[in-house]
């Protein structure tokens, strides 16, 4: 779990460091739409820019924060990036070849869980809910040029964030040993309960986003299509690891409170997805 997330990791920081670097707060609030919907419809695509999956996506997001990015709108970056990106859609593709609707399914449903999520956060909350204040570029003055400035950034960032990753893979590495996944397979047989167990297994196994699809077509003889795509929406957005590391950055309060939109829209979502789309 550790292997797999470093490296998305280490992009993170960098893509942080060099927006700490080049992008001044007058770039950030002339690059953000006034209007809400265009805001979050810009966050939930600019994945493509930035294919990072959920590891990487909280450094990258405090700092956009803190550069003047809305907080509804950095909600909606983490909630959608790590879905809505062209490496994450190859993967998905790869995985269900044969069940193409899975793929779109996928795609539709994180933008307007993303959507939905981003609008109650933009009527609802309204503090800074960041939790550790970070250096701003007045406190960087002594560094020698923009490369020093870079690695300083990353470097820092990188084993900040790491200490949140090596904890939170270790606890989910401990329950996915501890807790037999057979015995969540036996009881998702229900039309709701399926969709419950693969949203558990979703947060408990904390996968990446880059390699999730292919886990979850192994369970494509055991559950129905709409409890795949609950896996597959729901864990990207919501996990042990992630959880952790979003704890580490924002308010806990706030964090409790994205949990449970998250959980509850993904599974709505879901079944609506399953009822009215999936054969």
């Amino acid at each position: 779990m550790v292997l797999e997330a470093l490296p998305f990791i280490l992009i993170g920081v960098f893509v942080s460091a060099l927006m700490q670097v080049f992008v001044s707060e007058q770039s950030m609030r002339k690059w953000i739409p006034k209007n809400p919907v265009l805001a979050i419809i810009v966050a939930s695509v600019i994945g493509i820019i930035f294919p990072i999956c959920e590891c990487g996506m909280v450094p990258v997001i405090r700092r956009l924060i803190k550069k003047g990015m809305p907080l509804y709108v950095a909600v909606v970056f983490i909630l959608a990036g790590p879905i809505l990106n062209p490496i994450v859609f190859l993967s998905t593709f790869s995985a269900f070849r044969n069940r193409p609707d899975i793929v779109y399914a996928r795609m539709g449903l994180a933008f307007v869980l993303a959507l939905v999520i981003g609008l109650i956060i933009y009527h609802f909350v309204r503090k800074d809910q960041l939790k550790v204040d970070l250096p701003t570029d007045d406190h960087q003055h002594f560094h020698e040029n923009k490369l020093t400035e870079i690695m300083t950034h990353t470097t820092s960032e990188f084993f900040e964030m790491g200490k949140f990753l090596l904890f939170g893979s270790l606890v989910a590495a401990g329950l996915q040993t501890f807790v037999a996944r057979d015995s969540l397979a036996a009881i998702g047989d229900g039309w709701l309960s399926s969709h419950v167990v693969m949203m558990i297994l979703a947060y408990l196994m904390s996968l990446c986003s880059t390699s999730d699809a292919f886990v979850a077509s192994s369970f494509s003889s055991t559950f129905s299509a709409g409890a795949l795509v609950t896996f597959l929406v729901f864990g990207p957005m919501l996990n042990l690891k992630g959880t952790i590391m979003l704890a580490g950055v924002f308010k806990t309060r706030f964090v409790l409170l994205l949990s449970v939109l998250v959980l509850v829209f993904s599974l709505a979502g879901s079944l609506l997805v399953e009822r009215f789309f999936l054969s």
